[in-house]
């Protein structure tokens, strides 16, 4: 079959498939792109034509205009990820900017552990003119390109110089992709003059091809020790990540926390394994945890550890279990996690996992006393949550925690809230109540500014019926609202809840907490000495959305909040609520921060707020400990 070497990818594209359990599924079924001379003529024109073959003209691999390169690939990994990394996008861009533009996403989706297909366009392979447009040059190197940025943060790279390699690197790319251990961004670099040139490919290429995505049960050896570990242990916890919900292993940890009463705390990205009124779940852990859980985790004397990374916020930067002796057992995909605090490893598919632990540790169950401790714990916990949710005055200017207690009263398990950035992750971690198991999507691995609106509409193409809020703060905005034009160029009711909160708030607090004073982190003109501390910016953040196509509402005070958000929950078109909060240098956080995050503090400063700040450092980083 003859074709160009663009044309044989998007073909064979349109035919690999994905299967877990059963179900099978479009491994790549939409392509997202942004044209130049990198890419036009290649996979631009080879798109165009598999588009026009099919009759109803939309093709049966779909294609997405974008604004930015890197929010596409944010659209793409929100989709992997709702659909929990059975089925994954295609971006291309041109060569030059357009390919390092796919960096930020790209680390994104690595870090997380998300399957996205990269095909950045590339500099000719033939050299018929050297230097091209946009060809780096390299006095040390002829070979190397920018699309060389994308290596350290892909799970796999590959530039295909030649069309017959094409066949070898995309079949590699497809087990990459499925790989539930591997997974991450994917890049096939594509040379502009290769992707234009035909060669005779086997029809073999262009079959149907159906992945398997395995579960690997852990090996006997293993689950036993690790449930002689739990039988032993006296004050045990479990610590759900990602990879709980990544398995569908939502009814395995809900049987196994049933049955042996331990209780369990979620990181950012394992929030919603357990409904937040099930009755073993304790709440978020670590920095931005609840006191419940931190509190568990500093007497726990064996942390059982299901699909995370463990990372600082997780453990409080290696100062939150600090039980004497504490030991960990690690059930994770990746032999790399499962050895994290030298944990005794349980490597293996979380579901297989701790349904074979739930049938290993009998009927041994923690004492009534300690689950109705901890369950008594977690009802004062939540009284601080409906205190930072209560509005006593409807005529005021809303807080962010008011605003999140809004939402709260609104939405059902089936809507979906987004965030990635900025203060909002952490009083989401600490207070929402998550109803599903896929209703909390909060970006955390990389925690990129820029995600919440491409991230939004990647889950809206995964699953369209459902509401799904893209909660947004002002700094986070500024960087990346171009999507907001796909959204209504695609007709997608996306809920767009855009929060002005003066500046960048998050690090303006951790600045303050620092000895940093908040410098260059709020949104004003500069004052008489130079600093940004005059007059704040005259910001229309909800005209500028208006100006995108977006229907955008405004909300002055908490009552006029309720009935926007009311509003945009029931719109059938990209709708917003632009509403401005309380700054928060003005309005003391109702639930700090359970446990400590190590930011490094001037060690010598001559002003006394960084002096105090020292003193502070290291009081906590004192109680860090190595897990040996």
């Amino acid at each position: 079959m003859r074709l160009t070497t663009a044309q044989a990818l998007i073909r064979f594209l349109s035919v690999q498939y994905s299967e877990r359990d059963g179900e099978r599924q479009r491994l790549i079924p939409a392509v997202w792109g942004v044209f130049g001379h990198g890419n036009v003529a290649g996979l631009g024109q080879a798109l165009a034509e598999h588009t026009a073959e099919r009759p109803d003209g939309t093709g049966d691999l779909r294609f997405h205009q974008g604004r930015s390169e890197q929010a596409m690939v944010h659209a793409a990994t929100g989709f992997a990820r709702q659909s929990r990394r059975l089925a994954a996008h295609a971006v291309t861009t041109s060569i030059g900017p357009g390919a390092t533009n796919l960096v930020t996403g790209a680390a994104l989706a690595t870090v997380n552990r998300l399957p996205v297909l990269l095909l950045p366009g590339d500099t000719f392979a033939t050299r018929p003119a050297d230097p091209v447009l946009q060809q780096l040059e390299l006095p040390y190197a002829g070979d190397i390109t920018v699309n060389d940025c994308l290596r350290p943060v892909s799970r796999h790279f590959d530039r295909v110089t030649r069309p017959e390699a094409l066949i070898p690197a995309a079949l590699t790319a497809m087990r990459v992709l499925t790989d539930p251990a591997a997974t991450g961004a994917v890049t096939l670099a594509l040379p502009q003059d290769v992707q234009a040139e035909a060669y005779d490919w086997p029809e073999e290429f262009f079959a149907e091809r159906t992945w398997h995505i395995r579960r690997p049960a852990p090996d006997t050896a293993s689950l036993t020790k690790a449930a002689a570990l739990l039988r032993a242990a006296r004050r045990p916890l479990v610590v759900a990540g990602g990879g709980v919900k990544y398995a569908g292993a939502e009814a395995a940890l809900d049987a196994f926390a049933r049955a042996t009463g331990i209780p369990v705390a979620a990181t950012q990205a394992g929030k919603g394994a357990l409904p937040h009124d099930h009755p073993q779940d304790v709440g978020a852990l670590g920095h931005t945890g609840t006191a419940t859980a931190d509190d568990l985790a500093r007497t726990a004397d064996l942390v059982l550890a299901v699909g995370t990374r463990l990372t600082d916020f997780t453990t409080a930067s290696g100062t939150l279990f600090a039980a004497d002796g504490v030991r960990f057992a690690h059930l994770n995909l990746d032999p790399a996690d499962a050895h994290k605090l030298a944990a005794h490893a349980v490597v293996g598919d979380a579901r297989e996992g701790l349904t074979a632990l739930t049938g290993l540790v009998g009927g041994h169950r923690l004492p009534d006393a300690h689950i109705t401790a901890y369950s008594a714990a977690k009802a004062d916990w939540e009284a601080r949550v409906d205190a930072a949710y209560a509005a006593p005055d409807p005529t005021a200017r809303p807080t962010q925690t008011q605003l999140l207690g809004a939402l709260d009263a609104l939405v059902t398990g089936e809507d979906i809230l987004v965030n990635a950035a900025g203060s909002l992750p952490g009083d989401l971690h600490r207070l929402w109540r998550a109803r599903s198991a896929d209703q909390y999507h909060v970006e955390y691995g990389y925690s990129c500014m820029g995600y919440e609106i491409p991230g939004a509409l990647g889950i809206l193409l995964a699953d369209p019926h459902r509401p799904v809020w893209a909660l947004v703060g002002d700094g986070t905005y500024l960087m990346n609202p171009t999507e907001l034009v796909t959204a209504v160029q695609e007709s997608l009711p996306l809920k767009l809840v855009l929060v002005d909160n003066h500046g960048y708030a998050s690090i303006g607090g951790l600045s303050r907490a620092v000895g940093a004073e908040g410098f260059g982190t709020a949104y004003r003109m500069p004052g008489p000495g130079g600093l940004l501390d005059g007059e704040p910016l005259p910001l229309d953040l909800a005209a500028n959305a208006a100006s995108l196509g977006v229907r955008m509402l405004r909300a002055e005070t908490v009552a006029e909040l309720g009935e926007a958000l009311a509003e945009v929950r029931a719109a059938t078109v990209t709708t917003g609520v632009y509403v401005r909060t309380e700054t928060p240098d003005t309005v003391s956080s109702p639930t700090p921060a359970q446990a400590w995050w190590d930011v490094p503090v001037a060690r010598t400063a001559h002003r006394e707020e960084a002096a105090r700040a020292r003193q502070e450092y290291d009081r906590n980083v004192a109680a860090r400990r190595r897990h040996l």
